[in-house]
């Protein structure tokens, strides 16, 4: 026992997978805490060091100007909102990666993605790592999914035999369920490691680029909301879509954060019902409050969310703290924006809300991340604080500077005309996005300071 040969281990971080020799408190990589764990080292599959030498032997130089691109062909999936996302449809050897909350509908989605194109004599394949074959076809046949009964199922999770099965059937989709379920003989660590869904996905990556099949792998998220495993997983891949929204809502967000061919942050919008889940005609409609009357505190802005304009509405409750500390909470905005936005008021406006508590919400779960959101809080917190509401049929758009000024927002004119095609009367926007030719049915005001804002509240 004594001149047993130990085998070799490494720390490998579960954020970034990056490796150490010897343990470290930080990581060398990413500069997280506490983030490496003991692996022992992998060696190198029979020709794993040169998986990829069919890409590789098929590169030549080429001067730019002589390359003549041609647009991928799409194949749509028939659900609008999905294609949507995802630029016009899947691309023909292309890798997406969707995440999202355990029980928000991935799975489902993907399911009725898959049972279409099927429907349509595509060849597809469904490989379930987290469900039996049994438990995937009592899904489809309680969600009523037509044409389900001519999709391939394999429940397997080795990756060698699915690799495989990939190559002998050809199919033109493939959905992987999950890629943390999948495992690789050629390593010793278990499924879900840093090491087994790096190579896993690779792989299979490398399969998609070499037959032309469309790979969807489905992720795990962390506690944070971001997908667990190694970050180099969605630089791998072609597209990275997120599920978004309350999983205890009936509405759900799809978001784009990366695509290789099409528009990024892009946004699809589904209502899950007991069929499964179904696009929204006009999204608009979720983000804003149905009220009796006018109420403090409310105030709709246009956000653009990738090539489409929507409506959604800004809510803020300003009260006064009973605490040495005030609570400032935002959800779908950013926090610290909030606090950014709170000195501006006081600094350029006069507006005082160091002793009061202050929330901040964008209703129905969306997700804001655009900075022309900024005058419609700050509009919103204020009618909220003088209790004086704001025209039910006012559109606000904007961003603020630090020096108190309104910048314009992109696409300014799209903003007015979705606003106008909803029945929207009047506008409050920055005065370089004021329209040179007058938009029907709907009377601009052009501002340039947070003051003039604040003016054109009091006076209404």
């Amino acid at each position: 026992m004594a001149n047993a040969k130990r085998a070799k281990t490494i720390y490998s971080c579960t954020e970034c997978g990056a490796t150490a020799p010897k343990w470290l408190g930080q990581c060398p990589g990413c500069g997280q805490w506490e983030t490496l764990v003991e692996s022992v080292a992998e060696t190198a599959a029979a020709g794993a060091g040169n998986r990829f030498s069919a890409l590789a032997g098929t590169a030549k130089l080429q001067k730019l100007g002589e390359i003549n691109p041609t647009e991928e062909p799409r194949q749509p999936t028939g659900i609008d909102e999905f294609d949507r996302v995802l630029g016009g449809g899947l691309v023909s050897g292309g890798v997406v990666l969707i995440g999202g909350d355990p029980g928000i509908g991935k799975s489902t989605l993907l399911l009725q993605a898959l049972s279409r194109l099927a429907e349509a004599g595509q060849p597809v394949m469904y490989v379930s790592g987290e469900e039996s074959a049994e438990q995937v076809a009592l899904r489809a046949r309680r969600l009523q999914i037509q044409g389900a009964g001519d999709m391939a199922l394999l429940a397997e999770i080795n990756l060698e035999k699915i690799v495989g099965v990939l190559h002998r059937e050809k199919p033109t989709v493939a959905v992987i369920d999950s890629i943390q379920t999948i495992y690789s003989d050629a390593l010793s660590s278990a499924p879900g490691s840093v090491a087994q869904v790096r190579e896993c996905a690779a792989q299979l990556t490398r399969v998609a680029k070499q037959s032309g099949t469309t790979m969807i792998f489905i992720g795990h998220v962390t506690k944070e909301g971001t997908l667990a495993g190694p970050r180099v997983l969605e630089h791998m891949v072609d597209t990275v879509l997120y599920f978004e929204g309350d999983t205890h809502s009936s509405f759900r967000l799809v978001r784009a954060f990366k695509n290789r061919f099409g528009a990024a942050n892009e946004l699809g919008v589904f209502a899950m019902t007991d069929k499964g889940l179904r696009g929204v005609a006009n999204p608009s409609a979720l983000f804003l409050s149905q009220h009796d009357r006018q109420v403090a505190g409310s105030c709709v802005m246009v956000t653009q969310e990738g090539t489409r304009p929507l409506l959604v509405e800004i809510q803020a409750l300003v009260d006064g703290s009973h605490s040495p500390s005030p609570r400032r909470l935002t959800v779908g905005l950013e926090a610290s924006r909030l606090a950014m936005l709170l000195a501006v008021l006081h600094r350029h406006a006069g507006i005082v809300c160091f002793d009061q508590d202050v929330f901040v919400n964008a209703v129905g779960g969306v997700r804001i991340q655009e900075p022309a959101a900024d005058l419609a809080v700050l509009l919103s917190i204020v009618s909220s604080l003088i209790n004086k509401p704001l025209n039910h049929k006012l559109i606000v758009f904007g961003e603020v500077g630090l020096t108190g000024e309104i910048r314009p927002a992109p696409r300014g004119q799209e903003r007015l005309r979705e606003a106008a095609k909803l029945g929207f009367t009047h506008a409050l926007i920055p005065k370089n996005n004021a329209p040179r030719q007058a938009i029907p049915g709907i009377e601009v005001t052009a501002i340039e300071r947070v003051e003039q804002a604040i003016d054109y509240l009091r006076d209404r």
